[in-house]
């Protein structure tokens, strides 16, 4: 990934909170057939090494864990905030004129190699994780016990687990930190008018990038 230094986003537990918030990753494997990409839901788990754990799970069908070597190197591409920034927003575009349009991001690259997992036990202790991580907002949180227990068996059946211990950890955080302050000030302001949420989140990301060193 392309990583000028005032983008560079070094903070680790900003990273673990984007693949937390945006669980749904893009896969990136190199398989018999080429490359491939896969949208895969991943739960980042500490597991004390350096950069911890992913895991989830695909499709018996896909042939995603079929074609991908045990060990290989796979990419995993975690995307939060995002949102076009309009030139109209900087305050030099009523100075000079020379103002274009781009786009504000925020993305953590997660790399490791594959290693497939099937086994009905360590499914079920997955989907349960899973399952207690994404439904603990809902008002009325469904849990796994909530399906008869057969046809359960015959869903944790139809799926086949996947894991990376990490190897690295890349946070790219574009988010205005190399335009001067008034410009920021217009992005913002301009951010929050559109009000979208992920303007909103990109808006916050502008006031406080967490990054170090940006460009003034």
């Amino acid at each position: 990934m392309y990583m000028p230094s005032h983008f560079a986003q070094p903070d680790a537990p900003a990273l673990q909170a984007l693949m937390r918030d945006h669980p749904l990753a893009t896969l990136i494997t190199h398989g018999a057939q080429g490359l491939d990409a896969n949208p895969v839901p991943l739960l980042w788990l500490d597991d004390g090494s350096a950069h911890g754990l992913l895991r989830g799970h695909v499709a018996r069908a896909n042939p995603v864990w079929r074609d991908t070597p045990q060990g290989s190197e796979v990419l995993a591409v975690f995307h939060g905030a995002d949102a076009y920034i309009s030139p109209n927003w900087y305050a030099t575009k009523r100075e000079t004129g020379k103002v274009v349009p781009t786009w504000n991001y925020t993305v953590v690259h997660a790399r490791g190699p594959l290693r497939v997992v099937d086994d009905v036990a360590w499914l079920r202790e997955l989907v349960t994780a899973l399952t207690r991580t994404h439904e603990a907002a809902q008002p009325r949180a469904w849990a796994v016990d909530d399906a008869p227990p057969d046809y359960i068996e015959r869903m944790l059946g139809a799926i086949v687990g996947i894991e990376l211990p990490l190897t690295s950890l890349q946070g790219k955080w574009k988010a205005s930190q190399n335009q001067p302050a008034e410009n920021r000030e217009g992005v913002v302001a301009g951010l929050r008018q559109r009000g979208g949420p992920s303007d909103l989140a990109m808006a916050e990301m502008v006031v406080r990038p967490r990054v170090a060193d940006p460009v003034r």
